[in-house]
């Protein structure tokens, strides 16, 4: 929504502070510009904000592409460009504002739109006995609008030192695994006691995660967590069949009822057993239903 020239500028303008980005909505507003074959000009010193933008220098100009507060702190938006804001932003979508220090040039809106496989895999969890919370930098508004669709809760508007203390409560409860692909993402994959990122993540938030996702799928996070439920019950299985033929035969032995070379072939009968049993994981399927 161009406030001062034309969409084509507005667009050009906002993807040129956007180049090199990998945040989901730099990306839209990439494409958008890729698709429409505008020109994006040249940008330099390009910087990112975490949790509200960006902003580089086009034509010795600085331009800032962020959250709308950000235009409102720099005094270039007005109470009927408030107003818009506010009426997109009930319609569930998330709006970006292009500006400098003197002046808007324009308003984008996009919706953030969840995974194609994120309410099956929120489902899958609960099933597990998993509670999903979403946190996010969105507008209230925005964020309810996609939880709402995805049957969990949600905490909006947060940039990355909220999302720490959202963390923080959440693991003084319970054991919190926090799965992210952005930057804004890092410091709390950092911060739970167990951080995923998905395959598709900022080279900030994969090194900082404990693990990975190879497949960007939503439904990978309960199938892994489903393989380690199932890697765990083997290993107690195999510790109680190791540690319980030991015992036997070091009871019959005692008592003399086994020598010790039956012992010792007990002893190596347990390792195939517990071998095998570990097999079993081989054919271990990530994709089943339920617990």
């Amino acid at each position: 929504m161009p406030l001062h020239g034309d969409a084509a500028t507005l667009l050009a303008t906002a993807a040129a502070v956007e180049i090199g980005s990998s945040h989901p909505l730099a990306q839209a507003i990439l494409a958008r510009a890729e698709a429409e074959g505008v020109t994006v000009p040249q940008a330099t010193t390009a910087t990112a904000i975490p949790g509200r933008g960006a902003r580089a220098d086009i034509a010795g100009e600085t331009w800032h592409v962020g959250a709308p507060h950000m235009a409102a702190e720099a005094g270039v938006l007005g109470e009927v460009d408030r107003a818009t804001v506010g009426a997109l932003e009930t319609t569930g979508k998330t709006v970006v504002a292009t500006f400098t220090a003197d002046r808007l040039l324009g308003l984008i809106a996009l919706r953030d739109e969840p995974r194609a496989d994120a309410a099956e895999a929120v489902a899958a969890l609960k099933r597990m006995g998993i509670t999903s919370v979403m946190l996010t930098g969105d507008n209230p508004v925005t964020a309810h609008a996609i939880a709402e669709g995805l049957g969990i809760e949600a905490r909006a508007g947060l940039p990355p030192e909220d999302k720490v203390a959202e963390v923080r409560a959440l693991a003084r409860e319970a054991h919190v695994m926090m799965v992210g692909d952005g930057i804004n993402d890092a410091p709390a994959l950092a911060t739970a006691h167990l951080g995923i990122a998905m395959g598709s993540g900022t080279h900030v938030a994969l090194e900082t995660a404990d693990g990975a996702l190879l497949r960007d799928r939503v439904m990978d996070v309960a199938g892994q967590i489903r393989l380690a439920r199932a890697t765990m019950a083997n290993i107690r299985q195999n510790v109680a069949i190791a540690l319980g033929l030991k015992g036997v035969f070091l009871v019959t032995t005692l008592i003399g009822l086994t020598g010790l070379w039956i012992a010792v072939m007990a002893d190596t009968g347990a390792t195939v057993l517990v071998t095998m049993n570990a097999l079993r994981l081989v054919r271990f399927r990530t994709e089943r239903r339920g617990r």
